[in-house]
């Protein structure tokens, strides 16, 4: 059996992992680790089928209106998002990532993406439902803990 404070210390270990990783990312695309999250955000918002908005952006990143359009206006600038108008409600702004940023973060994530599923292929099907069930219970409980540190 393996203890709670054993899956704590792993999981922390894989986020400083993951975290040195981006940054390097960031270094060489000389992006503040802000826009790096803003630009996560923006493309993960494309599998809910809701696009990504300014305001969702803010509260998701835990800023003021002003710092996001900072942020916003520097991603643009460099090529990595675009703002339109809602389709629907012209009065709503929605933000796409650019195909070159996509392709741009493909070239430097595809190796960890190959090497992450090597490492998993050695799991089962029902070994990875558990896993998954794991992070995603271990996502749910750190979101509802900061939610009281900050609410």
């Amino acid at each position: 059996m393996v203890d709670n404070s054993i899956l704590v210390r792993l999981l922390r270990q894989l986020t400083i992992e993951t975290d040195r990783f981006a940054e390097i990312f960031g270094e060489k695309q000389r992006m503040h680790r802000t826009d790096l999250n803003a630009l996560a955000l923006i493309m993960d918002a494309r599998w809910t089928g809701e696009p990504m908005s300014p305001g969702r952006l803010a509260e998701a990143l835990h800023m003021s209106p002003s710092a996001t359009t900072a942020v916003l206006d520097r991603l643009e600038a460099s090529g990595h998002v675009h703002r339109t108008r809602s389709a629907h409600d012209r009065r709503k702004v929605e933000l796409h990532v650019n195909d070159s940023a996509l392709e741009l973060g493909r070239a430097f994530f595809v190796p960890l993406n190959e090497a992450l599923t090597r490492a998993w292929d050695e799991f089962a099907d029902r070994d990875k439902e558990v896993i998954a069930r794991f992070l995603g219970a271990s996502i749910d409980a750190t979101k509802a803990v900061r939610a009281g540190l900050t609410g």
